[in-house]
């Protein structure tokens, strides 16, 4: 017997996606860690524009000074966990 799939009508309509940074007018600086440490994972990447709400070019800025704090010692590079229990150990 061929059982086809039935789909369900999609009920999600994405709304418009509003920049918090456009609307609220804020400046991302590479030394204002408290703010940047809102937008990297539980991992330590930097999240997505889908999860951060972001403008592609606030998007670019948030990376860049991600990037920058990084390098200066501002953010850690990876989680702290890693560092504490050693990461996954290979078998």
């Amino acid at each position: 017997m061929n059982r086809r799939r039935v789909r369900k009508p999609r009920n999600y309509i994405p709304g418009p996606v509003i920049c918090p940074f456009c609307t609220e007018k804020i400046n991302i600086d590479y030394k204002n860690v408290s703010m940047l440490s809102q937008y990297i994972s539980g991992r330590g990447k930097i999240e997505s524009r889908r999860r951060t709400r972001a403008c592609a070019k606030h998007q670019r800025y948030l990376a860049q000074a991600i990037k920058k704090a990084r390098f200066l010692a501002l953010l850690p590079y990876a989680p702290s966990h890693i560092w504490k229990t050693g990461g996954v150990g290979l078998r």
